[in-house]
């Protein structure tokens, strides 16, 4: 009778180690699931399951991705170490998640849609909805390795301190266990229940129910990399012996008395460093003999150390078969100490050394981490690049690292398994072996060195657009079934205009403003003029010195800026001003202007005006094209405004978001609609206003029309959820009817 599980493909398409693996559920597409596998390369390959090559690989991270986790409609979070995790739908990245300063080495997308977890080797948490970071957690004192999700409001996660904490999304931690003597690496639930199973380090599988340790498995490796459960109950773990084991409950899945037994003679010939702390302190002198073996045990997987013929044995307590089993030997240390053996982490990774230097007496200190396998000289070449240190500093690095670092000769290693996680070798705190570190595959991307800039997004200029659209585009019709909100062809401006008015705010403030700024009354003419000439269809163009007037009536101080600011709105939507402020050459500054305004602690008439400025400069293409070059900047910028207690600023804020969906929809560019749908969200639940939040409705359904792969990342964002109440809003009409609409795609 066959009980194991046989292999049926070898799949390969990394160039370098894989270090995670994932199930992608199954899709009308590929009705059986897909395999995602993250990748030592930076790469992360989809396979088919019945294909040994990949049906497509996922470039973008630029260092190790050594996370996955799948999610509904097909999307993909990957955590790497280069410190971000990525969103991906299909073959392409979604959005980028930053905020982590060390490795990403865990990630889970939670049940409730748009939630989604990392964890990181900056020993943090974090929260993230619709590519928002929501909530940090904090507890834990070392790296984070594992997360699992227990239900829609708490998840389990374990690090390198020993420990497991629950926690609730909401932010608290409600319990930490103990139990384990060293790294945590990785955490798995029992289906349907708060159960759950971990291993790490100390050579051990620990199975935990009602909130205790019940069971620990002991087993022939020192580092247990991996755990999971099985729909059946079943655990399956991965070891540094590159051995899968499987463990059951079930009497007809249970291994053949020959098979249990040679694991058993495995276990018992494993030798055990005393120095990992697996066992406690150990005095060796201080042990019973052999006779110590005939108490029993009083709970599972006690173990107890005795002194036979002068060796020391480790035996473990087996409730259900009554008797002590033998774990392996335990070693006497070789005279290694501390400094020349126990691995050192800096970073998230594991160094044999980490050196503080100190260059000069009153400056800061450094952190120069260095591995035996690694070129001494070109350790202090990286170490000045990446601090920004002198480089005739570099004999004097270089010498240090060597004269702190002589006689560590490497020793063979290659009956080492390297550690997936650090790529170092695997951590055995204690052994005198020096080192067993694979050396670093590019001595260019040592930990801590990329900084993350954000994707550029090359967008083709946007053409055919009618300059004015007035707002009637927006009243509802008498015809039901045609949908004449979505997808909007056109940009939706801030028309309305009292010149007399804003010219005597003008002048009334000018009387207060200081000599610097004091404008003359030829200026205050010079924009009167200007004024007209946008305003009114009067034939006259604007001038380049009414724009030089504006422009040093915009850079008044924040309190007396405000008329300035709405002559600016006004003038932009005119084809010559708009070619003047976002042509190539001026555009820089026009932008720093206006998102200075966007600040949340500025005053609220400048924010309004800002925004309605920006939401202005969509109606000609100079104007849209600068709009979707600084898209990142202005989007991020924008969305702070959400906070503000204000109808007039959410309506600009929708705004701002419907004219950049307008874009969008002509240009096939998914991340720029990723961002547009995350801000949708985001300002969704914040907004109260039926006229902010129908413009919303319209920007969605412009995003999503003609466009699968954005249907599917809005409903993997869960926006399907936060529309519905609007489908039954009563007046104004349009509110209900755009929202029916967008739901049909969805």
């Amino acid at each position: 009778l066959n009980r194991g599980f046989t292999e049926m493909h070898c799949m390969s398409g990394h160039s370098n180690f894989v270090s995670c693996v994932c199930i992608i559920p199954p899709s009308d597409l590929y009705p059986r699931g897909l395999i995602a596998t993250g990748g030592n390369d930076h790469n992360i390959c989809i396979f088919t399951v019945d294909n040994p090559a990949p049906l497509y690989v996922l470039k973008g991270h630029k260092n190790t991705v050594c996370s996955l986790s799948s999610g509904k409609f097909g999307t993909l979070l990957s955590g790497s170490w280069d410190t971000t995790a990525k969103v991906w739908l299909n073959d392409r990245c979604m959005m980028t998640l930053q905020g982590h300063t060390a490795a990403i080495w865990a990630v889970k997308i939670l049940p409730e849609q748009g939630l989604m977890l990392t964890g990181s080797a900056d020993k943090t948490i974090k929260l993230w909805k619709a590519g928002r970071c929501e909530r940090t957690f904090t507890g834990h004192e070392d790296c984070v390795r594992g997360l699992a999700i227990l239900s829609e409001m708490e998840f389990l996660s374990c690090a390198n301190d020993a420990s497991v904490r629950r926690w609730q999304i909401s932010g608290e931690c409600l319990q930490v266990y103990y139990g384990h003597t060293n790294y945590i690496y990785s955490i798995s639930v029992f289906p349907q229940c708060k159960d759950f199973v971990t291993t790490g380090e100390d050579r051990s599988l620990r199975i935990w129910k009602q909130g205790e340790c019940a069971q620990t498995i002991r087993l022939p490796a020192q580092s247990v990399w991996c755990c999971c459960v099985l729909d059946n109950g079943d655990i399956v773990v991965g070891a540094s012996d590159g051995i899968i084991r499987v463990f059951t409950e079930s009497l007809e899945r249970t291994a053949s008395a020959e098979e249990i037994q040679a694991f058993e003679n495995e276990l018992s010939q494993a030798s055990i460093d005393p120095k990992t702390g697996d066992l406690g302190d150990i005095n060796a002198d201080d042990l019973p003999g052999r006779e110590h073996l005939k108490d029993p045990g009083t709970r599972d997987g006690q173990t107890r150390l005795i002194k036979d013929n002068g060796k020391v044995e480790a035996y473990q307590w087996s409730v259900s078969e009554g008797r002590w089993i033998k774990i392996g030997d335990v070693v006497g240390s070789s005279g290694a100490t501390q400094q020349t053996s126990g691995k050192v982490l800096f970073e998230g990774k594991e160094y044999d050394y980490v050196f503080t230097i100190d260059v000069n007496e009153s400056g800061p200190s450094y952190k120069l981490p260095y591995n035996i396998t690694d070129d001494p000289w070109l350790t202090a070449y990286n170490f000045l690049q990446k601090n920004d240190l002198n480089p005739m500093f570099l004999d004097q690095v270089a010498n240090f690292i060597m004269d702190n670092t002589k006689g560590q000769t490497l020793l063979n290693t290659s009956a080492q398994f390297s550690d997936p996680f650090t790529g170092a070798g695997r951590y055995v705190p204690g052994s005198s072996s020096g080192s067993s570190t694979m050396p670093a595959a590019d001595p260019f991307t040592g930990a801590g060195r990329y900084v993350p800039g954000s994707a550029s997004n090359a967008v083709a200029p946007v053409s055919g657009v009618d300059p004015y659209t007035g707002m009637g585009a927006y009243q509802s019709a008498a015809a039901k079934v045609e949908n004449i909100y979505f997808p909007k062809k056109d940009a939706v401006t801030f028309d309305q205009a009292n010149p007399t008015q804003i010219l005597g705010k003008l002048k009334e403030l000018n009387g207060s403003a200081t000599e610097e700024h004091k404008l003359t009354e030829d200026d205050l003419i010079i924009l009167e003029k200007l004024l007209s000439a946008t305003c009114n269809t009067s034939a006259e163009t604007p001038t380049a010195q009414q724009l030089q007037t504006l422009w040093r009536a915009v850079n008044w101080p924040e309190d007396i800026v405000f008329p300035a600011l709405d002559i600016l709105r006004l003038s932009v939507k005119h084809p010559t001003v708009n070619e003047n402020f976002c042509s190539e050459k001026d555009h820089g500054q026009f932008i720093i202007l206006l998102l200075k305004f966007l600040n949340p602690k500025g005053k609220q008439a400048n924010q309004l005006l800002a925004l309605r400025a920006l939401c202005n400069c969509f109606v000609s293409q100079a104007g849209q094209k600068l709009m979707m070059k600084q898209r990142d900047e202005i989007m991020t910028q924008a969305i702070e405004m959400k906070s503000a207690n204000n109808k007039n600023i959410h309506i600009a804020l929708a705004t701002l978001t419907l004219n950049y969906a307008v874009c969008l929809h002509k240009v096939n560019n998914i991340e720029g609609k990723a961002q547009c749908l995350s801000v949708i969200s985001t300002v969704m639940e914040v907004v109260q206003d039926l006229e902010a939040i129908f413009r919303l409705l319209v920007a969605l359904g412009t995003l999503i029309s003609d466009d699968t792969n954005a249907v599917q990342l809005a409903k993997s964002l869960g926006v399907d959820s936060q529309i519905k109440k609007y489908a039954s809003v009563s007046e104004p009409a349009k509110v209900k009817e755009c929202c029916r609409l967008v739901f049909n795609l969805l």
